[in-house]
This record gives structure tokens, sequence and C-alpha cells, in this order.
């Protein structure tokens, strides 16, 4: 007697993995970039960390803004498809079938086969059965904008605490150093777990966002260095 396989896949995290790694990563390079720049102006440092402050209050606020309007897009799409196939279902039928049919051709199946497995799968869920091997869409990949919106200000809000307790502990001629150098550190913690969570690389994830968010910081630093010359 045969007994199933079972396999853990991790696909199903990828909605909430993809909002979580977007609004840490976040979280951390632009506080950590902002209290960077901000420092190297030679602003006093209670500014430093009402900047950071502002930023860690206005970045999780647009992360939610931005993903939810975002994902409500790709739901409105995904519905409007939804809804063109359900029409068709009701007034094309046999075309459906058929179209149905192609598909399973198309990825080797045997004509007749395909068309037995066709007609098995319309007549216990015919939208179910287009919408995932016609459209793309399953519950796997359905878009969840309230779910993107708050997982993302979350986690943001978790990123920027990060070098934001950093400036608020170590101040001083250091600081811009300390901040720089936790806040990669932390990064490559992120890119250690994302990739974990994701069954990826994880020296890959780690070097991927170390990376950019050392540019960033880079790049946000001599722009505050040289305004706060040129200010001066």
């Amino acid at each position: 007697m045969s007994r199933l396989h079972t396999e853990t896949h991790l696909v199903h995290r990828i909605g909430w993995l993809r909002a979580a790694v977007l609004g840490a990563n976040d979280g951390i390079v632009s506080t950590a970039s902002l209290i960077v720049g901000v420092a190297a102006s030679g602003a006093t440092h209670s500014a430093v960390l009402v900047s950071g402050l502002a930023g860690l209050a206005a970045g999780a606020m647009s992360m939610a803004a931005g993903e939810y309007v975002s994902v409500s897009s790709q739901t409105d799409t995904e519905n409007a498809d939804l809804a063109r196939e359900r029409k068709e279902l009701d007034t094309q039928w046999d075309m459906e079938l058929d179209e149905l049919t192609h598909i399973y051709t198309e990825r080797g199946v045997d004509q007749p086969t395909a068309r037995k497995v066709a007609e098995q799968l319309m007549a216990k869920d015919a939208l179910g059965a287009h919408a995932r091997d016609e459209l793309g869409i399953s519950e796997l990949t359905t878009a969840k904008p309230i779910q993107a919106a708050l997982t993302s200000a979350m986690t943001f809000s978790v990123g920027a605490a990060l070098p934001l307790l950093v400036a608020l502990l170590f101040p001083g001629s250091l600081l811009s150093i300390l901040v720089s150098a936790a806040s990669l550190i932390f990064l490559a913690a992120l890119g250690i777990v994302g990739a974990q969570a994701g069954g990826a690389s994880l020296w890959k994830g780690a070097l991927r966002v170390t990376f950019w968010g050392a540019f960033a910081m880079a790049i946000t630093a001599g722009v505050g260095a040289l305004f706060g010359t040129v200010a001066a």
C-alpha cells in the first residue's frame, strides 16, 4: 500500500515575508541613514534623535499606506479578471473547457487525458480551475492589502527603532560610526533571518541587504556633511 509523500514548502510565506523583510530593511536603512546624515551636518544630539523619531513615524505610515495602495491595486486587478472569467464561464462554457484542455496539453498531458481532467476540474470548481491554471491566481498568491500594510508598518517600526536606540545610548563624536556599524550588523542579521525563512542562501541574503544599506548610509552621510559645511 503506497503512502503519500509529505513535503514542507515555503512558498506560502511569500506574502507576509516580502512585506516583513521590506519593512524592517527600510526601517533600518532609512532611519540609520537619516541619523547619520543629520549627525554629519553637525546637528545637536537632540536634533538627531528628533529627526530619527520623525523618520520612524513618517516611514511607518508611508510604508503602511504604500503597501495598502499597491496590494489593493493588485487585488482590484485579480477581482476584475475573476469577474471576467466568471462571465465567460456563464456564456462560453465549451470554449472555456477547450481553453483549459489546451493549457494541460501544452504542459505535456496527452489530449484525451487533458480533456478528462479539465472536465472533472470544471465540474467541481470551474472558476477555481481557471483562476489557478489560466490566470495564475491561487490562495497562496492572492493579495492581502491589510495584512501587507500592518506587517510593513510594524516591521518598519521595529527596524527603525534599532539604530535610534543606538543613537540614544551612545551620544558624542562616535555616534555616526556606531550607528552605521550597528545598523550593518542589524541588516546582516535581517538578511540571514529572511533567507532562513524563505529557504534561500544565508550569505547571499546577508550580503545583499548589507551592501545596499552601507551604500545608502554613505551617500546620506556625504550629503549631510556637504550641506552642513555649506550652512556653516
